[in-house]
């Protein structure tokens, strides 16, 4: 532990102040439930996409990139890059409709779009699953980060970070609502940019960790296989690496399967700023922002630490691999081992213990991170905790400035979350189906008891958690094949409630189905054994498996099933005004029967398609540039700098055809 008594001057001085920010909307939340979730609709386009960026800047995330480049190489990251096409189709074509809807929330959507009791069940089951148990999940996966920054840089024990950590976000998201979370998320942001870019400054140019400069460590040859921006190609037919890093998430992924922060057709903690935006216009601009600040400014100084951390915290080699693993089961060592993993640790010698511990580390290839950090316990040495491993290595003050920004991450997130998922069940759950006549201050009363609730049951379930990668990919499967069916409900009046609790209740059998069922039936072993390995790997399968089956499920009930009443979706359409050939007969019937609901002419979603495309041109250009320029390829950053420049010129000049109210 490095940290000096400046570095907790900074921190706990950065606490204070955050707390101070965001709890100064005390007031201004505490009028109705309204400003409490929604801050009275009058935020600014600049100001939300900062929140939103800040949202999904946790401190889980430099973990996150971190396991990823040590283990598939800055390639690897194209499992959320991918993610900037469903972002930028957000932008151009549904961050109006929300905001035009003037929804409480986008739950409210059900119940605007169907009709029945079926819209009405799948509101109040979304409320709770959503905005409790997924939610509760998403939280402990950023508070498992928490616990490992806590254990590396503190020495802490998981309980104590956790509530060392909750304090100060449990007392300012409480108060303030969402209006105190948003001018604290613009804070932490500016807070945790700097802190990030910092540590990336020091890791590179700091001389202890034996790199120096960028030329060194890009000439480096431990990274000769972890620069890429993109997987390799085929080598003896095995297409393994290449589909799942880039084709299955550009082909399937990013339009199919449903992820926080990057919903098909937007929704949750984006539709809620969005909704909470001025007007239509600001919508947009703050989604724009927002994926702009997440995809091409955030990652390059997560990378570059990462990068790092594989020289001074090397992977083990296969051999060595092997070799603890032999070790680990000779005959000198297996009493040895049923003891430590009986739990009866307390009966070996501490150089008995210690070895056990390093041998299997170096099993999982973390060796050297275990012997750098001999308090981290089993269960955290992942390579996920290599970026926390390389902040405790920097000098005094420095520490304090990058912890801060990481305790900023963390309790942007979390506020978020918490407003995020006690507006669920305050305005989908409790107003709609307990108490319809609430107060507006008996509504904000069960907001903040709700707030206090998650947080602490989030932190019961991270203690259960190991790793954040995996985490990541439960949450993809759990939402795989859900994706389209957002996409398309605005625009094809044939889906109906029953559509979407038969996606939902398919993509969770067939989740479980592969986690529970699977090794039993030996599924892996029958793919490996079909050769099917060298397509995709299993995970890649099972994505691609559960899109397929979830998508089938969902249309063969959507045309075995009624569709929503008339009045409703004339209803629908007259609000929000989608257009399109998937609402034609619906037109068409209510202009033959003498009703208007068309104010709004002509289709501009092939313009905002277009205005997606260059938008991410524009973004991925800018990421590769400032890449290509830290790898010291002046030329191809050049162009690659220029090309996306380009494309901000188009889409600038196209998005003005995009019709607002």
């Amino acid at each position: 532990m490095n940290i000096s008594t400046l570095d907790m001057v900074i921190i706990v001085g950065f606490l204070i102040s955050v707390v101070i920010v965001g709890s100064l909307a005390a007031r201004r939340a505490s009028r109705s439930s309204a400003d409490f979730f929604l801050s009275g609709r009058t935020m600014p386009w600049w100001l939300l996409g900062v929140s939103m960026v800040a949202c999904t800047f946790s401190c889980d995330t430099p973990n996150l990139v971190t396991d990823i480049v040590r283990t598939g190489g800055v390639a690897g990251n194209w499992a959320w890059w991918a993610f900037l096409l469903t972002g930028m189709l957000t932008v151009f074509v549904y961050a109006k409709l929300w905001r035009r809807s003037a929804l409480d929330t986008d739950l409210g959507f059900y119940e605007i779009r169907y009709s029945g009791r079926p819209a009405a069940v799948l509101r109040g089951f979304r409320s709770i699953y959503l905005g409790v148990l997924f939610n509760v999940l998403v939280m402990a996966t950023v508070s498992l980060a928490a616990i490992k920054i806590g254990q590396v840089m503190f020495g802490l024990k998981p309980v104590e970070t956790l509530v060392y950590a909750s304090i100060g976000v449990g007392i300012y998201a409480t108060l303030g609502g969402l209006t105190g979370s948003i001018w604290a998320d613009f804070y932490q942001y500016s807070v945790a940019m700097f802190g990030a870019i910092a540590a990336a400054v020091y890791a590179v140019k700091g001389g202890i960790f034996g790199v120096g400069s960028l030329s060194a460590l890009v000439a480096n040859p431990a990274l000769a296989d972890k620069l890429s921006f993109f997987p390799a190609a085929p080598e003896g037919g095995d297409y393994s690496p290449l589909v799942g890093l880039l084709i299955l998430p550009i082909a399937v992924q990013w339009w199919n399967v449903w992820y926080p922060g990057a919903e098909p057709g937007g929704g949750g903690y984006i539709a809620q700023r969005m909704l909470s935006a001025k007007n239509e216009r600001h919508a947009i601009g703050a989604t724009l922002l927002f994926n702009f600040l997440h995809y091409a400014v955030r990652p390059w100084p997560w990378i570059l630490v990462a990068l790092v951390s594989l020289v001074v915290f090397a992977p083990d080699t296969p051999a060595e691999r092997s070799a603890a693993a032999a070790r680990l089961a000779s005959p000198e060592m297996a009493a040895l081992v049923a003891k430590y993993d009986g739990g009866a640790k307390q009966e070996l010698a501490p150089a008995q213990v210690a070895e056990i511990r390093s041998l299997k580390a170096r099993v999982k290839g973390v060796g050297k991170l275990a012997d750098a950090f001999p308090k981290v316990e089993d269960q955290f040495l992942r390579n996920d905790i290599a970026y926390p491993g390389m902040i405790a290595k920097m000098p005094k003050g420095l520490i304090g400035v990058i912890v801060a920004s990481l305790i900023a991450a963390y309790m942007s997130t979390i506020a978020t979350h918490l407003n995020w998922g006690s507006s669920y069940v305050v305005n989908d759950f409790y107003k709609r189906f307990l108490k319809p006549q609430a107060t507006e201050k008996q509504l904000v009363a069960v907001g903040r008891i709700t707030m206090l609730v998650l947080l602490v049951v989030s932190g019961v379930v991270a203690l259960a958690m190991t790793n954040a990668k995996a985490s990541f990919d439960l949450l993809l499967a759990v939402g795989a094949g859900t994706g389209l069916i957002y996409i398309l409900r605005w625009f094809w009046w044939r889906i109906n409630a029953w559509s979407e609790i038969a996606a939902m209740l398919i993509s969770f059998v067939v989740a479980c189905f592969f986690a529970f069922a699977g090794p039993s039936l030996g599924i892996e072993q029958s793919f490996r054994d079909a050769g099917m390995f060298k397509i995709m790997g299993y995970g890649d399968w099972k994505l691609v498996l559960g899109i397929l089956v979830t998508t089938i499920g969902w249309v063969a009930v959507t045309y075995a099933t009624p569709p929503v009443q008339t009045a409703t979706l004339r209803s629908f359409y007259r609000k929000v005004q989608p257009g399109g050939p998937g609402w034609q007969k619906i037109v068409s019937a209510a202009e033959a029967s003498g009703e208007s609901i068309v104010t709004e002419r002509g289709w501009d979603v092939p313009v905002g398609i277009v205005c997606m495309m260059l938008g991410c041109v524009a973004v991925w250009g800018a990421l590769f540039s400032i890449g290509s320029l830290l790898y010291g390829q002046i030329g191809r950053g050049s162009i690659l700098g220029i090309a996306a420049l380009a494309a901000l010129a188009g889409l600038l000049k196209l998005s003005g055809k995009i019709r607002v109210q």
